[in-house]
């Protein structure tokens, strides 16, 4: 079924506004709009954050692909937990331990990726294009839209889930990016002290996903693999 996953992603989408407004919230306010008349300017905004939900949809169909083969081989319920263990502690390192180290080939991939927006900044490109560029930053919780697109057994369901969960972060950073910058700088402080626990209750849904406990959207019963083909002859 197509709605439990548009549903999770969209609400993912909803509570991950408040860290985006606060992570890429300066980034978006620095979108060259000024000059522009209102109408072109929500266009120009719309497009933008259009881009990002494209490049999310595409990470949908890219990981959903390897998820698929993961729900193929048998391990997706064993993935599931494994994936939420891993989250737990990334939070445990970046929030208890206060590390936040990158390793040097995430570095490399995303230097290039910094000079495209540069370049699109500096020749006034396609407004599409900076938002697909934009969804390419390091994001904690895109990485999380990540896990949970990795953890379908269906391609259509992981692409829908990533759209969903950008489409969930469109009104706040439209408004937000329109309106100009109206978060208190006490608001995001008290955002970033509960991201920790955001993510830690993702982390424990993934577990919870990968158990069977046969708990409606939270934890229903997984098939290990596909079903063998009974043949009469």
């Amino acid at each position: 079924m197509i709605w439990p996953v548009t549903i999770a992603g969209l609400s993912l989408g909803i509570i991950s506004s408040a860290h985006c407004i606060g992570m890429c919230g300066p980034l978006s306010l620095a979108l060259p709009v000024t000059n522009l008349s209102p109408a072109k300017k929500w266009f120009a905004l719309l497009s933008y954050n259009a881009g990002r939900i494209i490049t999310y949809s595409v990470m949908g169909l890219l990981f959903g692909l390897m998820g698929r083969k993961i729900y193929l081989a048998g391990f997706q319920q064993k993935f599931s937990i494994v994936l939420g263990i891993a989250v737990i502690l990334l939070v445990i390192q970046y929030y208890v331990f206060r590390r936040n180290n990158q390793s040097v080939i995430i570095k490399k991939v995303y230097q290039p990726v910094q000079q495209w927006i540069f370049k699109l900044w500096s020749n006034k490109a396609n407004y599409l294009f900076l938002g697909m560029a934009n969804g390419l930053l390091p994001c904690a919780m895109v990485y999380i839209a990540v896990a949970g697109a990795l953890s379908t057994s269906d391609v259509s369901n992981a692409v829908v889930f990533m759209a969903m969960f950008g489409a969930g972060t469109l009104p706040a950073m439209m408004v937000f990016t329109y309106a100009g910058s109206f978060l208190k700088i006490s608001a995001r402080n008290t955002i970033k002290k509960a991201m920790p626990f955001l993510f830690a209750a993702m982390a424990v849904l993934l577990i919870l996903r990968g158990m069977n406990l046969g708990i409606p959207f939270i934890s229903p019963v997984m098939e290990s693999g596909p079903k063998e083909v009974m043949s009469c002859h």
